[in-house]
């Protein structure tokens, strides 16, 4: 067993929770943390989706209650159907273009001078849909949501395969954007972003499984375990700050650290692998 490896598995994983559900983007994180690693290559990638299912268990035990009630509801409840109805359209999407467009996104996108620079662009997006004028809210919870609204998050959400870009960021924001609360936005992101990582997870593992081998189900594991723990902390502590608080701070952090990425490179500081 290889200790090192796994104390690495150990870092993606608690990187990964961290930043799966706060809008600065995971998938960039641990394309940094892998270059700085030295995890990175074909293997490392499926590694990084897969362990994204350990951040989703964590939502799921945060808001079990919510699906247990959905799934009672759903056989007789108009209400409970349209919501099931709601994350099926807003998934459609990212299923649609990571089947058609998943492959060379990942071939040409996944470098960390490409992640700097969506750092730095959605850190200025986040800005200007804080600072843009209120009175425009008008969707305060998810049974409110219509179908047309679901189909618009699942759009912004497919921005989100940019990495650095941050699916939590691009349907929670645009969400807002959109009409919606910033809580009903936090709580439909999560949801939507139970069936899109799961799907992105199995069918990656599936695709690329001849890379793997029972001797990598360790480090898979450790960084499951580490995601998912991580993942739990962060999503209690995110549904308590964003009630009194807004995602300006997520805004500056990106922009600052986008700049960092690209003045280190740019120096010869770090050696970002590409």
């Amino acid at each position: 067993m290889d200790i090192v490896l796994l104390a690495k598995a150990a870092i993606m994983g608690v990187v990964e929770g961290l930043t799966e559900f706060l809008p600065i983007s995971s998938t960039g994180h641990l394309i940094l943390a892998g270059s700085l690693l030295g995890f990175d290559g074909a293997k490392a990638r499926v590694f990084d989706i897969a362990i994204q299912t350990g951040a989703i268990f964590a939502v799921i035990l945060v808001y079990a209650d919510r699906i247990r009630a959905t799934l009672r509801a759903l056989p007789h409840e108009r209400q409970a159907q349209q919501f099931a109805l709601n994350l099926g359209i807003g998934f459609f999407p990212a299923v649609v273009l990571g089947l058609l467009c998943g492959k060379a996104i990942q071939a040409h996108l996944f470098t960390p001078m490409v992640v700097a620079s969506a750092f730095i662009a959605g850190g200025f997006v986040i800005l200007w849909a804080e600072r843009r004028a209120p009175g425009t809210t008008r969707i305060h919870t998810l049974d409110a949501m219509t179908a047309l609204d679901a189909l618009k998050v699942g759009l912004v959400q497919c921005l989100a395969m940019v990495p650095g870009t941050s699916r939590s960021g691009a349907t929670i924001i645009g969400g807002m954007l959109f009409g919606l609360s910033r809580q009903a936005a936090t709580d439909f992101s999560f949801f939507l972003a139970m069936p899109t990582l799961i799907g992105a997870a199995v069918y990656s593992l599936y695709r690329e499984r001849a890379l793997l081998s029972l001797a990598d189900l360790p480090m898979f594991l450790t960084g499951l375990v580490f995601s998912f723990f991580s993942a739990w902390l962060c999503v209690r502590w995110l549904l308590r700050y964003i009630a009194t608080h807004g995602f300006t701070p997520f805004a500056y952090y990106r922009i600052a650290f986008g700049m960092l990425v690209l003045l280190t490179d740019w120096t010869g500081w770090v050696r970002w692998a590409n």
